[in-house]
């Protein structure tokens, strides 16, 4: 994990809608993938946690998935989302978003209370997503 990731990780400290662990296990699963981690924090809107593939990129897309925190006055929650064409969602708790990811189709995961099969679902989908 990144220092700046640690330190996002470390400063949320409220956690009313209990998304952090899932926040977390998608790092860690996205880490666990080989990808590459950027975080990019725009204070009081999101905290997006971006994973590209290892090494030079091949191909036009430079991510394979995209993890957001979204500030919200009822506690933080979580999206994250994949290129429709990469993942598949064999339980259809994802949702199509045209021209969601990038300029392309995407395939999210708007996460915003405690679901604990959830991570373990995104775990998959990041494992297809980085292939």
């Amino acid at each position: 994990m990144n220092a700046d990731l640690a330190a996002y990780l470390e400063a949320w400290t409220d956690d009313p809608r209990l998304v952090k662990p899932v926040f977390s296990a998608v790092a860690l699963a996205m880490a666990q993938a080989g990808a590459a981690l950027e975080l990019v924090v725009r204070p009081g809107v999101t905290a997006s946690l971006r994973a590209a593939a290892p090494g030079p990129q091949v191909g036009p897309r430079p991510l394979f998935a995209l993890a957001d925190v979204v500030e919200d006055p009822d506690g933080r929650f979580l999206s994250v989302c994949f290129y429709d064409d990469a993942v598949s969602d064999p339980e259809e708790r994802g949702q199509c978003v045209p021209l969601g990811l990038l300029g392309e189709d995407a395939r999210c995961f708007d996460i915003d209370a405690t679901d604990p099969d959830m991570a373990p679902y995104l775990a998959a989908r990041l494992a297809e997503a980085a292939r």
